[in-house]
Parts: C-alpha cells; structure tokens; sequence
C-alpha cells in the first residue's frame, strides 16, 4: 500500500485501512487517504473502483467493515451522514438532491430549519446568513424562485449552499463537472478556489484528468478498491494518471471517416412541444433536423434547453403540437412509443436511475427492460428466463459491466457500471436509430472508450445516431454535425472539424445565434 508523503500538521481528513464489503463484492480494501486542510484534493479511478462508496462512508452512508475515520485530527465514527454533518462534512451528490417544487430558501434550509421563538420557520434568519454564504461564493440568486426554474449549473450551486448553510467545512462533489459546459466548469472552480482561500477543504471525484491537472492541489489514484497512489499535478500527467487508472493511454474520440449513406432514418420536420422547462415558452420551437444511415448527429446545448423534450417528442412520450416525425419515410408522428421501438427506435435516457434502470432488480430483468417483444427472449405468454440470462450475461462481458453475476442487483453497481448497463442493453438490439443522451456520463476512461467505439462501429454498420452529450470533446470527436439548442430551438449548424469547446460554448450560452439556422 502506497504511503501518503507525511508534512506537520494535522489531516482535515484521513482514512487508514478503511475496507468495506457488500454481498459477493469487495468495494474498498484497505484505502489510505490523507487530505490536508485548505486544498482541493481529487480521487480518480476506474468506474467499481470504490471512489462513491469511499466518500459513502466518510460521509456515513455506510459504516466500515475495518479501519479508521479521523476528521481534523479526532477520530471519529460515522452512524449516519447526520453524524458526519456534525463533524463538519458536507456531500453534493452525482444525482442532485433537491425538491423541484420547493424554493431555493426551502431547499437550502430542509431538515435544518431556524425557528423563531414562536416555534415557526424564521425565513429572515435564514436569507440573511444564505446572502452572507453567496456574497462569500460570489453568486446570485432570487431566492423564492422555484429550483424547478434553475438549470444545472444553478442547482449545483444550490446544493454547494445547501452544505455550507449546515456548517461544512469539508466538502465531497462527486462528479461535479459531468453536466456542466466549459464556462460553467470554469465558474465552478472560481467557486471551489474561493471556498480554499476562506478556509473550506475539497474532496473532487472526477474522470475528467484535464480538470483534476489543472485545479486540484493533490490526488489519490484508487484501482479495484484499493489506493495505488498518492501524487500531484506537479508529479504526473495526463498519461500518467491513466495508466494508474486503467493500464493505457486516455482515450481519443477523433475519427474522420464518414460511413453516410443518402438514405433518412430520422426526420424531425418543425415540431412544437408546449413546455414547462422554460417559463411560458415552448419547449421545443420549430425544431427540424435529420440524421442519415452512417451518420452521428450530435446536439450541444445547457441541459434545460429542449434535449429532454426532443428526444421524448421523437420517442412519442410526449406529444407534438406542431410538425412531424418521420422513421425511414413513415411517418410515426401519432404512432404508440412500443411501436416506435419495435420499429428501430432506441433510446440511452437522461437519467439512468429515474428512466434507466429498476434499481432493485436483478441485472437481467433491467437488460430485458423495453426489450419484451423480443420473441428471442419471450413467446406471447411467457418470458424465456434462460435466454433473457444469457443475453444479460452477453451484454455485461461485451460492455465490461464489473459485477459478480447477472443477478446482482442494479443498485449494488457503481454509477459508471449502470451507465455501461443501460448503453449495452439499448445498443444490444441493434436500432436503426439510437438516441443517445450523455452515453458515456459518469463512466471511466477505458469505458469511454468502448462505448465510443460501439457507437463508431454501430455507425459504420448504417446506424443513425442522435448524440446529446455535456463532454464536447465527445461531440466534437464522434459527430458527423453538431447542432446547437438554446432556449428550445436550434440555433446553429456547425462543422465538428471546424468547432471547438469554447466555440461551443458561445452558441449554447446565447452569446451567438445562427441566423439563417
């Protein structure tokens, strides 16, 4: 086991031996961690590597089956994440944690109101100590507008303040950049910065390198749930925490042979959806696009912008006030989603927990999830479980989904496993169409680049694939064209050899706009 290089003074954090098993899986096996105080320390490793159960347990959402807590030099156990608040540790989540029909106050301040002495919620007390912590972050926010209103970014933001308000002095983000466009990540990281200099210590999970290089003080390699090494920017590179992490290189998504054929798969022709997302304006305005056999068409925009609403309208989950949509020349614009699948549609949803996946269920039912008229694997009255356990076991080996079975229940998979879980399943089928939402969100380096390589070999077999991702390197790498979406609608046509992140960033943020788009 690697030892962390030792300075005076004491740790804000430090894990010794800390080992934590779940049935059939061992998740951490004697992690070492030392974080020092007032520095934003990232953890990097493969997806089941056991860098969120690690966090899980620090933060007591789970209790160690060997080894040691210690916060600011007072060892410490965790029974719950209240525990672990009371020490000063806060956690922002993968998945967000808020109340969409509650205000920003009422997130901020839930489960850690201050009462009046008349017993009732004092709300002054509390935006004024909320002003004084986003004077100190240098953000603005109205704080009775609803988080339903608020785009990523915001939200994250939200959750930041909502840790702080509970008196955090260390703060655990666990892939906080996965969502964000450039200037957002930029934005972040003033935020985190800020946070050092006033005293705050950060632990940052990450897959993103470049990020981890560039703003963090140290860094922790994990690898099949154990520490390999503690190292710094100053100490590595790029490559250099790859092969800690994987074994190779970073993956490249750049690829320049086109495979388009002339013949339309998809065609979007200026669809309306009424919208909730975006205040009182429509959802989705006059969209039209089309993607080819052979062709990656890939959509950029802040999420909260008409993503959700375009692939549900292709997927007839949500109904189209105006326009059509057309799959290979028939026109499915009033046609049932089952349908739409049977008929060559696939879909890697937004979500992978709320529309993804049955988190207590077995591997193989979720592999078999939305596949139920496969007659391969059920006949009209019964489904054909040995076949539907093959296919799963298929699906996990191809995709390299770490698991002990497919029994294995889908919440006992790290994040990065269920993402490659969902892509396997939805790409199993071979679709003639794939919508692909954030395919690779959350997934390792080596992963990454299985999927990228799926969807490029897909594509060459005359798949259509429509690719929404926050990774614009990702965009950039794989489309064959890149569309823009800003406030539901297409705001721009871009050559991916010609495009780059920042350039993106400026469509996407409104700041340019195509005229004739």
């Amino acid at each position: 086991m690697p030892e962390h290089p030792q300075a005076r003074g004491d740790f804000a954090v430090e894990l010794r031996g800390i080992t934590k098993t779940f049935p059939g899986v061992i998740a951490n096996r004697h992690v070492s961690l030392a974080v020092r105080p007032g520095t934003i320390h990232a953890i990097v490793g493969e997806n089941g590597a056991g860098k969120s159960t690690l966090m899980k347990t620090l933060y007591g959402m789970h209790q160690p089956d060997e080894g040691s807590i210690t916060v600011d030099g007072v060892t410490s156990v965790f029974r719950s994440p209240t525990d672990a608040i009371e020490a000063g540790i806060g956690m922002v989540h993968q998945h967000f944690m808020l109340a969409d029909n509650l205000t920003i106050t009422e997130n901020i301040i839930l489960g850690n109101e201050p009462v009046t002495s008349r017993g009732r919620i004092d709300f002054v007390a509390a935006n004024t100590r909320i002003n004084a912590l986003m004077t100190m972050l240098g953000v603005d926010f109205d704080l009775d507008a609803p988080v339903s209103s608020l785009g990523v970014g915001q939200r994250q933001r939200v959750e930041i303040l909502k840790v702080l308000f509970r008196g955090a002095r260390i703060l655990i983000l666990d892939e906080p950049t996965a969502v964000l466009v450039p200037q957002e990540v930029s934005e972040l990281f003033v935020i985190l910065k800020r946070l050092v200099r006033e005293g705050s210590t950060v632990i940052f999970i990450s897959h993103k390198l470049d990020e981890v290089l560039e703003n963090c003080d140290e860094i922790t390699v994990i690898r099949q749930g154990t520490t390999v090494a503690h190292t710094s920017p100053r100490e590595t590179s790029r490559r250099g925490l790859a092969e800690l992490m994987v074994g190779g290189d970073l993956p490249d998504p750049s690829g320049r042979d086109t495979h388009i054929r002339d013949s339309v798969l998809l065609d979007v022709d200026r669809i309306d959806v009424a919208g909730a997302t975006i205040g009182s304006k429509l959802a989705l305005d006059q969209v039209s696009l089309r993607v080819r056999s052979g062709e990656i068409v890939g959509i950029a925009g802040v999420e909260g912008n008409g993503q959700f609403e375009l692939c549900e309208a292709i997927l007839g989950l949500i109904a189209t006030d105006h326009g059509s949509v057309s799959l290979e020349g028939r026109d499915i614009t009033h046609t049932p989603t089952r349908e739409r699948i049977n008929s060559g549609l696939s879909y890697i949803p937004f979500d992978r927990h709320r529309e993804g996946l049955l988190l207590d269920a077995p591997l193989w039912e979720n592999t078999f999830l939305g596949r139920e008229d496969d007659r391969q694997l059920s006949s009209v009255l019964f489904t054909r479980r040995r076949a539907i356990e093959a296919d799963s076991r298929a699906v996990i080996e191809r995709f390299g989904v770490r698991t002990p079975s497919e029994q294995a229940p889908a919440f006992a998979l790290s994040g990065g496993n269920q993402q490659k879980l969902v892509v396997g399943r939805e790409m199993a089928s071979d679709p003639k169409i794939l919508l692909a939402a954030h395919p690779t969100r959350g997934v390792d380096v080596g992963a990454q680049a299985a999927i990228w390589e799926e969807l490029r070999n897909a594509r060459d077999n005359g798949m259509g694939v429509l690719l929404i991702s926050a990774d614009l390197e990702e965009l950039i790498g794989l489309s064959d064209t890149i569309l823009v979406m800003f406030d539901g609608r297409i705001t721009a046509h871009l050559d991916p050899t010609e495009a780059t992140p920042e350039l993106l960033g400026t469509y996407m943020t409104g700041e340019v706009q195509e005229v004739d788009s």
